[in-house]
């Protein structure tokens, strides 16, 4: 019987959860068996699951999980260097040159164990079947604005955390907003994309002007001037091998209106990196990275940026995921097997 075990997420600020109870129940009425850990941060209660039929475990206890089972997770593992013996689905963030993911291939390749990673899950015409990137990209829109708003008081962004919704991230920026004269300007790359659609959504909600850019305004491979001339750039690309620059290195010292750069897509280990003025990623605690101070530049780039709204994101995303576990039972066709291919082509290179 295939065994999924839903492990509790271990990394700081992270409440979401890639199943709901529904979708527990979906999975045993099709014969799966499944265990869900208990979690003290997780925004779906353990209750639920536990009507819906799932058996409990302790948390943080998948390692001692039985080895056929399958440990799937949001987030990354602790980078404690154990070898893993099991096969996890999970966000990898593994196979575009990041150091600690090519540590992580070298631990599964020590242990045996497999990476169906998340962000490789595609169907047949090479979409992705299920991403946080319309939360991802509404959250990151309102970490950008909160920044913009920093400025406008002479000050970096401070610490944010969790929304009970939507509604009250969008009521609080708007009360921001008309405590400080004017308004910024966007513009948004990768805008027809889901990320794209939901920081043009926010923006849109929040009555900001926005220009919006997707593959056609980029194909010229730049350069693109055109960012500088915004005060808001939010970047909703996933950049692969042979995606242009759009923001130079020399943007830290040259004529610009721009003074935020919200790298939603959020990749600034990889070698395909498309934005060039910073090398790491923020956290909660401190959004804002500031890269150049005259004129000011602040970047912000933090990488789960829908547990801002934990409850949204969880449900529109299980849904999403939920007819691709249901396929679990022939975990070697299908999505399962190309993600498995991923795998097997980057590990062997470790």
């Amino acid at each position: 019987m295939t065994h999924l075990w839903v492990r509790a997420e271990q990394r700081a600020n992270e409440e979401r959860v890639g199943l709901t109870p529904e979708g527990v129940r979906a999975l045993i009425d099709k014969g799966l068996r499944v265990t869900v850990e208990d979690s003290s941060v997780r925004a779906i209660a353990i209750d639920g699951y536990r009507e819906a039929g799932a058996e409990i475990a302790e948390e943080n206890s998948w390692p001692e999980a039985p080895r056929d089972a399958i440990v799937f997770g949001l987030k990354e593992l602790p980078e404690d260097g154990t070898p893993l013996g099991h096969r996890h689905i999970m966000f990898g963030h593994a196979y575009k040159g990041q150091p600690a993911g090519q540590e992580l291939l070298k631990r599964f390749k020590a242990g045996g164990g497999t990476l169906y990673d998340l962000e490789y899950l595609i169907a047949e015409n090479g979409r992705r079947v299920a991403a946080f990137g319309y939360w991802a990209g509404f959250a990151g829109a309102a970490v950008s604005v909160k920044t913009w708003l920093a400025q406008a008081h002479g000050a970096l962004c401070g610490p944010v955390g969790v929304y009970a919704g939507r509604d009250a991230l969008v009521d609080e920026l708007k009360s921001e907003l008309a405590a400080v004269s004017g308004r910024p300007d966007v513009i948004v790359i990768g805008a027809l994309g889901r990320v794209g659609t939901g920081a043009s959504d926010l923006c849109t909600e929040l009555g900001l002007g926005v220009t919006k850019w997707d593959m056609a305004e980029t194909a010229s491979g730049g350069p693109f001037p055109e960012v500088l001339e915004h005060e808001i750039f939010l970047n909703c690309i996933l950049a692969n091998e042979g995606c242009p620059v759009f923001v130079p290195a020399s943007a830290k010292t040259a004529a610009r209106r721009l003074s935020v750069i919200g790298d939603i897509a959020c990749d600034p280990t990889s070698d395909f990196s498309p934005i060039k003025v910073y090398d790491r990623t923020t956290s909660w605690a401190a959004p804002a990275l500031r890269v150049a101070s005259d004129p000011v530049l602040d970047v912000t780039a933090i990488d789960n940026l829908p547990s801002m709204l934990p409850v949204e994101s969880s449900i529109d995303y299980a849904g999403q995921l939920l007819p691709s576990l249901l396929t679990l039972t022939d975990i070697d066709a299908g999505v399962w097997a190309r993600a498995k291919a991923f795998f097997d082509t980057h590990s062997a290179r470790v």
